[in-house]
């Protein structure tokens, strides 16, 4: 992976490397917006296949406030410029998802609720290793991580077979018992057909958080051991709304789709020069 992502940014010929040269330099990670830190395995991946050595001077997880040195990475210097941006891009994605998910979890940790907090398959192609890591480092649930890890029944699914009860059906033969199966519902009516049918969770899509309660009240009632999920439509401002009893696991796209990122810059040492490369004034 880490390869094809330096493959992807030098194509044939660093022609700003030709200019700096062989020589062995030290750079400076610096952390330049707060965030928790995430990501550092693939920050390593991509030095390690430049010949660079990284120290650390920080755990994973941990909640860091700018501006400050987070690594020192040793190598050639043509080397630590050829790694640079394509490790700082992954580095300022997966601590900004893992940024977004401490704070959801702590929103959760804060009302008592024991349910599962998740992101989506709604992920960057080609990155969704790392957006599942950073989602886990920030102490949330990653869902399914692709189409061969769970049966998801959505509306598409639902049209095409003719009814959510043939879709269950049809999803239980091809995926045994090994696999678990989820319908998509947008009514109650829906939901609990779904679960007569045998499905193992239902995703209540699109419910506000005023219809939510009644609904999940409803389906516990006839099917207790059925999982309640909600999602769509869910944010950071209204996601303790649907932290409630009878709801199981709250999805948000937004983990891995609306975050911000997390500010990093490397810089090489040099004497007398301030590595912080503050604004000018």
């Amino acid at each position: 992976m880490a390869r094809e992502w330096l493959k992807e940014d030098t194509p044939n010929f660093d022609y700003g490397g030709f200019v700096v040269g062989e020589k062995e330099e030290t750079a400076l990670l610096l952390i330049k917006s707060p965030g928790v830190l995430a990501g550092k395995p693939f920050f390593e991946a991509i030095f390690k296949e430049l010949d660079c050595v990284v120290s650390w001077e920080y755990d994973e997880g941990e909640f860091l406030e700018p501006i400050q040195c987070v690594a020192k990475v040793t190598g050639k210097v043509r080397q630590l410029l050829l790694g640079e941006r394509v490790a700082l891009n992954c580095l300022s994605r997966a601590s900004g998802i893992a940024s977004l998910a401490r704070q959801l979890a702590k929103i959760k940790e804060r009302v008592g609720w024991k349910g599962e907090i998740a992101g989506t398959r709604k992920t960057t192609p080609g990155f969704r290793l790392v957006e599942k890591y950073a989602l886990m480092v920030g102490s949330v649930s990653t869902h399914r991580h692709d189409l061969s890890s769970m049966i998801m029944l959505k509306d598409n699914h639902i049209w095409t077979s003719g009814s959510i009860t043939q879709a269950v059906k049809d999803a239980k033969i091809v995926g045994g018992f090994s696999l678990k199966v989820e319908v998509e519902c947008r009514s109650v009516d829906e939901a609990l057909e779904a679960a007569e049918a045998g499905s193992d969770i239902i995703m209540l899509d699109n419910f506000s958080s005023e219809a939510l309660p009644d609904a999940a009240t409803k389906i516990k009632t006839s099917y207790p051991n059925v999982l309640i999920e909600a999602s769509g439509g869910i944010t950071e401002s209204t996601i303790d709304k649907y932290l409630i009893p009878g709801v199981d696991v709250v999805s948000l796209s937004r983990l891995t789709q609306g975050y911000d990122v997390v500010d990093f810059s490397l810089k090489i040492q040099k004497a007398g020069v301030d590595p912080r490369n503050l604004p000018v004034k």
